[in-house]
C-alpha cells in the first residue's frame, strides 16, 4: 500500500512538472505580446441632435472601423459622439 502511495505521489509530481514545463515553453509568445503597448485613436464628432443625423454618423464611422465608446451631451444642443479605433 505504501508503494502505491509513493508511486502515485511521484506520478503526480511528474505530471505537475511536465505541465509547468509545457506552460513555460508555450508562455513565451504570450509574454512578448503582453508587453506590446496598445495604441488607440480617438475621434470626437459633434452632430445635430436628430436621430437621422446621429444614425448616419454612427454608420459612417462604424463602417470605417470606429467604435462608439461614449456620448457627451455638453451644452445639450449638440451631442458629441466619441469613437475609438
Amino acid at each position: 500500500m505504501q508503494n502505491v502511495r509513493l508511486s502515485l505521489a511521484w506520478l503526480i509530481a511528474g505530471v505537475s512538472l511536465g505541465a509547468l514545463g509545457l506552460l513555460m515553453l508555450m508562455g513565451q509568445p504570450f509574454t512578448a505580446k503582453a508587453q506590446e503597448p496598445k495604441r488607440f485613436q480617438y475621434q470626437i464628432v459633434e452632430v445635430l441632435p436628430d436621430t437621422q443625423t446621429m444614425q448616419t454618423k454612427l454608420n459612417e464611422f462604424g463602417s470605417n472601423g470606429w467604435e462608439l465608446i461614449a456620448v457627451s451631451m455638453g451644452n445639450m444642443t449638440e451631442p458629441r459622439l466619441i469613437f475609438k479605433k
